[in-house]
């Protein structure tokens, strides 16, 4: 007979479990919602955070406008055909139905962030369930699947980020097992009250217990680097001037302390866009 060698199991009480993460304040989120995409991922990256962006998704809205707001993770699994039928919904919490559960659980300021395993299949969800995390407060969702109802998801004032967009019910190939914990979307390990920044070029992540940090870093690259651009429109070569050399930031002092005075474009920076 096999001899084995176990200590007891620990009980459920004694497992550990991830603290909570440091409360991301409104102020901070209003402020990191104002900066850029790539001063965040370049303060990141000097932090040690080498892809902090959702690659491959991309805002199905027709208007995109800029957000921050703190993580609301759900973890999709694939469906299983006992239970994903459309016969088991139901219009109560149940525990192989959390999707409603997830919804109404948002608060304001929140971003549904959902981990669809990369797959676009099916939906990860539609236009009545967006509806109702918009008007819990919510500032946004992220999958990296898609969604139905894109022709009602395009025209609203809500930031919707995804694959694509198809009308495949969710039960055809995702059951929720998981809400609120870490998860991974389109590559990037996302934790429940980890920022969600979205910008019109991508969806960037930031870790909660930087959430200030950065906001100071990136509005002061912000300023620079808006300095910066106005140079090189003016005609001036990179040498020395981007990435600034400490000359160039004791001038963008000096500019500043002038009360940033325009910094005309010339050449072909100067014509104005075709229409």
């Amino acid at each position: 007979m096999t001899q084995f060698f176990n200590t007891p199991p620990l009980a459920d009480s004694d497992v550990p479990k991830r603290p909570p993460q440091a409360h991301v304040s409104d102020e901070v989120l209003a402020r990191l919602a104002r900066c850029t995409a790539g001063s965040l991922t370049t303060q990141l990256y000097i932090k040690g955070i080498r892809q902090p962006v959702l690659h491959g998704i991309t805002p199905l809205n027709r208007k995109v406008k800029p957000f921050a707001g703190r993580a609301y993770t759900m973890r999709f699994i694939p469906a299983r055909e006992d239970i994903d039928t459309y016969g088991n919904l139901v219009t109560r919490p149940h525990h192989d139905h959390l999707q409603w559960v997830g919804v109404e659980q948002l608060q304001p300021g929140d971003v549904l962030v959902i981990d669809s395993n990369r797959d676009g299949r099916a939906a990860s969800m539609g236009n009545m369930l967006v509806t109702r995390m918009m008007m819990r407060g919510a500032r946004g969702v992220v999958t990296d699947g898609t969604f139905r109802d894109g022709v009602e998801l395009a025209g609203m004032d809500f930031p919707v980020w995804c694959t694509g967009v198809t009308n495949t019910t969710r039960l055809s190939y995702h059951h929720v097992a998981d809400l609120n914990v870490p998860i991974g979307c389109a590559g990037v390990a996302v934790y429940p009250g980890d920022v969600v920044h979205g910008d019109g070029d991508n969806i960037t992540i930031i870790p909660a217990q930087w959430a200030g940090e950065m906001a100071d870093l990136c509005e002061k690259r912000d300023g620079i680097e808006a300095y910066l651009a106005m140079r090189v429109k003016a005609g001036e070569p990179l040498w020395g001037l981007y990435p600034p050399s400490e000359e160039t930031r004791a001038q963008y002092r000096a500019w500043v302390g002038a009360g940033g005075p325009p910094i005309e474009p010339r050449g072909p920076a100067a014509t104005p866009p075709r229409s």
